[in-house]
Order: structure tokens, then sequence, then C-alpha cells
């Protein structure tokens, strides 16, 4: 009997927030992991499986390195999860959330037609797509309008339905994920519920005065955890329609407030909350609740770990970081 050779699997943004736990669960799944990393990009997230990555040097804005790298690893896979990824920063700096997010993507797409080879790619996509939602549209299905409120939105849709158009045109197999909110450890502390732990952890610690600086709290978010996310991408790339999009989300929506006061719930710790205009946005989501049915039916994929576990190990994250 011939043995089945090792997948290989390319991720970009394997340095980040997602990258660094879908490295750990392709390790499990005996995936050999390559990475793309920019020149002197930070690397905290995946210190403690480094050794494990093959990891090369590139970026999502110099076509000709990708297709360096993807002519010399030919995988499998590409996980393309590399992007600007924060909304608030969108605001800051729109053009170049547009270049990474947008351009990034047509260099990849690029490069893979380049190389001749048969891969199958997933592009995360995003739950911001939607943007505006009206009540009666709740959950959000796939075939719902998209109205986004950010350069961020507008940056993601684009690369999504860019992702549709390589299908269309070229034949490329890309698998379109729209993931709604997705958090756990190693989540950067600019995002809401990161933040939220990060300052209680800093408090504890004596190192910051008892109050929690917030923004909108009345936002509503569906959220899923990473670790249950990155086995999405993974069964997506395995299980899915190249050409069609997919939400991953967990059905149920969690209002901000109430993010944080279950968080303020695992700290003994009295503390004051405060409003910081800072964190305020010229528009927000008000809420993204999705339906995920159509993925569950193609993959049997369903969130496991609860979101208190999620919270808990979010905050114990950030417990041994201050």
């Amino acid at each position: 009997m011939s043995k089945t050779k090792q997948k290989v699997a390319l991720i970009t943004g394997v340095t980040g927030f997602a990258g660094s736990h879908l490295c750990e669960l392709l390790f499990k799944e005996n995936v050999e992991v390559h990475g793309i990393q920019r020149w002197r990009s930070k690397s905290e997230n995946i210190e403690h499986i480094k050794d494990k990555i093959n990891l090369h040097e590139a970026d999502l804005l110099d076509a000709h390195s990708l297709y360096k790298v993807i002519d010399e690893v030919r995988p499998n896979y590409i996980f393309h999860l590399a992007a600007q990824s924060y909304v608030q920063s969108s605001w800051a700096s729109p053009a170049n959330t547009l270049e990474v997010n947008i351009i990034g993507s047509v260099h990849l797409f690029e490069a893979v037609i380049k190389s001749g080879l048969d891969i199958t790619i997933q592009i995360a996509c995003s739950s911001e797509e939607y943007g505006k939602v009206l009540p009666n549209e709740l959950p959000i299905k796939e075939t719902n309008p998209l109205r986004p409120l950010s350069p961020y939105a507008v940056s993601k849709l684009a690369m999504d339905y860019l992702g549709y158009q390589y299908y269309e045109s070229y034949g490329l197999k890309i698998i379109r994920t729209r993931g709604f909110n997705h958090t756990g450890p190693r989540r950067g502390d600019v995002f809401a519920e990161s933040t939220f732990a990060k300052q209680i952890a800093e408090i504890e610690q004596g190192k910051k005065d008892p109050v929690v600086l917030v923004g909108n709290l009345e936002a509503v978010r569906d959220y899923t955890d990473v670790r249950d996310m990155v086995r999405a991408y993974y069964l997506a790339v395995q299980k899915c329609q190249p050409g069609e999009v997919y939400n991953i989300a967990s059905g149920r929506g969690w209002k901000i407030s109430e993010v944080l006061n279950l968080l303020l719930s695992m700290s003994k710790v009295k503390i004051k909350i405060v409003r910081d205009e800072e964190r305020m946005r010229p528009s927000d989501v008000e809420v993204l609740i999705g339906d995920a049915s159509k993925f569950y039916k193609q993959t049997g994929w369903r969130p496991q770990i609860p979101f208190t576990k999620t919270m808990e190990d979010l905050l114990n994250y950030w417990r041994e970081r201050v």
C-alpha cells in the first residue's frame, strides 16, 4: 500500500492571530506548513512554534516575491489570511488598507496563475462586508445585500469579489469564507474584547487604575473561538466548492456590554467603566449575526468551544502577558 503524500500548506499572514492558530491545527493534521512573512515583521504569535514552520520572506505588494515562494513550495493549499485587519485603522489609513487587501490579493492570484499549479485557495473575507444590516435580515445569509460601512469592509468586499472573478475567469480554485468575529488567546489588544481583558489583567496586577475604557457597548457581534474558526478554514479547502462563498459563524449574538460583563465577572477586582471618545468610530455596524447553515451542510462543522471558555482563555492569556 502506498503511503499518501503529506499535504503542503502555505499561509499568508502566518504571524497573525488566526495564522498562528491555523499552524497549530495543521501540525496536528500532519500537514507541512509554510508561511509568508514580511521582512522584519513581528512574530511573537508564532514564537513557540517557529522551528516547525518553514518561513519565507515575501510581500503581498511584491508579486514576484510571491511567485518565487509558490513556485518553490508547490503547496496543495493556500490560506490567504494576510490583511490590514483592524477596522479602526482603516479610517486612519484607508489607502494603505485598500492597497494591502485588494492589490495584495490580486498579486497572490496572479502568482498562482503564473505557477500553473493546481492549488485550492481559501480567502478570509469578512462579515464586515454586510455592514448596514436591516432588522428583518437577521441572521445574515450569504445572499444578503452588501452595504459596507468602513474602508476595511470595502477592501474585503473587493477581495471577496476578485476571488469570485478569478474563479470564473481563470478557474482558480478559490473558496471565499466570510468569517464573523473570532477571538481567543493571542487576539490583538486593538479589538474590544481583547482590550477589555488586557485592561482587567493590568488592573489585577496593580499596573493600572481600576477603570476600563470602552467604546461603543451597544454593538452586537457573533463570536466564534479562533480555534473553531481555523478548523473551519481547513475544512473549507477540503470540502467546499470553489467559486462559492460561505459564512462562518456561531449564529448567536453578544452585545459588547455583555462581553465586558462576562470578563468582569471573571475578576475579583472592583472596576469602573468609562466611555472613551477616542474609541468611537465614524460609523459602526450595529448588529452582525450570521447564518452559517450553508457551511454546516457542506462540511459538518459546528463550533465546539463555548464563549465563556474563549473569554476565560483570553483573560488568562493577558494575565500571563502583563
